[in-house]
């Protein structure tokens, strides 16, 4: 068996054929029982991702890097574990025992840390967004690629009850062909809000999708399909002084026509004054679906002038303790464990995504129709 070693001593196994160094991948390779798990930051989020894999046999929570500093005794009173603290991020990129690196920092932080960590030779997971720009996403994933370390962002929402529910109705036909979707993130995220502080800021929140509304981009395009030929996105915000200090606009309005004739619509508002609700609506040759409402023609003796409920846990909390973490987290670890990439969301999947975000934040800015096209992909 080949092996080479990085700068922090990280092993590397070949993988490719014998004579062909065209085809040869070099991928991490970890003698642990369990991942190690490398947690930076800790914040709100961060703690929500700590509770969550300590239920999850494949992985363990090493250690923590963080800007602060931290008292060991007090988190280990909080989470229930012992945690090593880093000095630095580079600190824990080179200790062997980190498998896997979990970023919880700040949005403008991710890139850096994601690129440097793949180039370490570890796993991710990222939470959203993965970036505050195309051209750092480009080099996340330029940095995953040539690594190989397999890859999990946080579009969790995939996995929830409701998603994998709306998801079985359109597998099953109950919809037919869709040809109309939109999905919408109605979440004030005002002085009441943990994140208000530093959300407000461009270069930390970036945008009304960027910084949550990305969910229902993502969720429009796990239902809708891709791919998205081009999108107009209109730009807005409250005049409420409670909002005032929002450095960008706080509610879009995006529809995306996608390459087969389909159109689908987000709308993403952060400064409505409102309970917390996630818009679903989706159009389809055979039936329609509202939230957790359908129609189907296909099923015979239905009511056609009522909506029928289907029970399921909605989405309904902006609270990250509410998050389907744990069936995303297993996904990520029992397919790292196979050293395949994971279902759903892996960085691939949500490369996509942001890819459309990107487009949509600069139709609003310039005032145009963008395709994406114009968000070229390197090979």
């Amino acid at each position: 068996m080949d092996v080479r070693f990085n700068q922090c001593q990280s092993v590397f196994v070949r993988v490719g054929l014998p004579n062909d160094t065209s085809r040869t991948w070099w991928y991490p390779f970890s003698m642990a029982k369990q991942f190690g798990v490398g947690v930076v930051g800790l914040g709100w989020v961060a703690g929500a991702h700590i509770d969550t894999l300590k239920r999850i046999p494949d992985a363990r929570v090493v250690g923590i890097s963080s800007r602060r500093a931290l008292d060991p005794k007090a988190l280990e009173s909080t989470y229930g574990i012992p945690l090593r603290l880093y000095a630095s991020f580079e600190e824990m990129l080179c200790d062997p025992a980190i498998d896997v690196v979990d970023i919880c920092t700040p949005h403008p932080l991710h890139p850096d840390q994601a690129v440097g960590a793949a180039r370490a030779g570890k796993h991710l997971i990222i939470e959203k967004p993965i970036a505050l720009t195309f051209e750092d996403a480009l080099r996340m994933r330029q940095a995953v690629k040539e690594s190989g370390v397999k890859t999990c962002v946080c579009f969790e929402c995939r996995f929830s009850d409701h998603f994998q529910l709306i998801k079985s109705c359109i597998d099953q036909g109950l919809l037919g062909k869709l040809h109309y979707g939109e999905v919408d993130y109605y979440h004030g995220i005002g002085p009441w809000y943990g994140q208000f502080g530093w959300n407000v800021k461009k270069n930390f929140g970036g945008s009304s999708l960027l910084t949550a509304g990305c969910h229902a981009l993502d969720g429009l395009l796990h239902f809708m399909g891709l791919p998205v030929q081009e999108v107009t996105s209109f730009a807005t915000g409250s005049s409420n002084p409670i909002f005032e200090p929002y450095e960008y606009p706080t509610t879009t309005v995006t529809m995306l026509k996608f390459e087969d004739g389909r159109i689908g619509k987000v709308a993403s508002s952060i400064d409505c004054l409102q309970p917390y609700y996630f818009h679903i609506h989706l159009v389809g040759s055979e039936g329609s679906l509202l939230d957790n409402r359908i129609y189907s023609h296909r099923l015979k003796g239905l009511n056609k002038n009522r909506w029928s409920i289907l029970e399921t846990s909605l989405i309904d909390s902006g609270d990250v303790g509410h998050h389907p973490y744990l069936p995303q987290f297993q996904a990520f670890f029992e397919s790292a464990r196979r050293g395949v990439e994971m279902p759903l969301t892996s960085f691939d999947d949500a490369f996509e995504t942001h890819r459309v975000v990107f487009a949509a934040d600069r139709s609003a800015r310039e005032g145009r129709p963008v395709k994406l096209d114009e968000l070229a992909i390197q090979s």
